[in-house]
């Protein structure tokens, strides 16, 4: 069943959300990679890659809905140069939530307007974001623990690197 032409649109917002959510990844594991982290890189690098994941699955929903999936502008990721670990971790949370809030006021209108074959996908959405802000909480409670400790980065680093990429449809 087709989707309303209002809510194709907030679809395509959600398309390019995403995409805006993979160059704020990727731009911050550029800025891990430029302080000499790998390992907080690397896995910035696969959270890049699962928005890329995550705007796909927008896209295919749309496209079979028979409606049209549209990437919008995207702006470039507003992450200043040589932040702190800490810094890194906040900005990816920031920009989570409003990924999350975003899902949740897409789930609203689809609910509004009875559009019931959106729900499972968004459900889906909703539940994996609670995981994406519960995962990089833990990282920022344990960024501030060790403070300036630079062993104790060292290791969250070498932790983060050991992250298995797990890119795909189930994902």
């Amino acid at each position: 069943m087709k989707m309303s032409t209002d809510l194709e649109k907030k679809f395509q917002s959600q398309i390019t959300l995403e995409l805006a959510a993979f160059a704020t990844y990727r731009q911050l594991a550029v800025e891990a990679d430029e302080q000499d982290l790998p390992g907080i890189a690397a896995w910035l690098q696969a959270q890049a890659e699962e928005e890329l994941v995550h705007a796909n699955k927008f896209i295919a929903h749309v496209s079979d809905r028979g409606n049209h999936a549209q990437i919008g502008t995207i702006a470039a990721p507003e992450v200043a140069p040589g932040l702190s670990v800490l810094a890194i971790f906040e900005a990816a949370l920031a920009h989570e939530e409003k990924v999350s809030e975003s899902i949740r006021e897409l789930y609203r209108s689809a609910d509004k307007e009875g559009d019931l074959d959106s729900v499972p996908l968004l459900q889906w959405f909703i539940d994996e974001q609670i995981e994406e802000e519960s995962t990089v909480s833990e990282i920022i409670g344990r960024v501030k623990r060790v403070g300036g400790d630079g062993s104790g980065i060292l290791r969250l680093d070498a932790e983060l690197g050991a992250r298995t990429p797990a890119v795909s449809d189930e994902e």
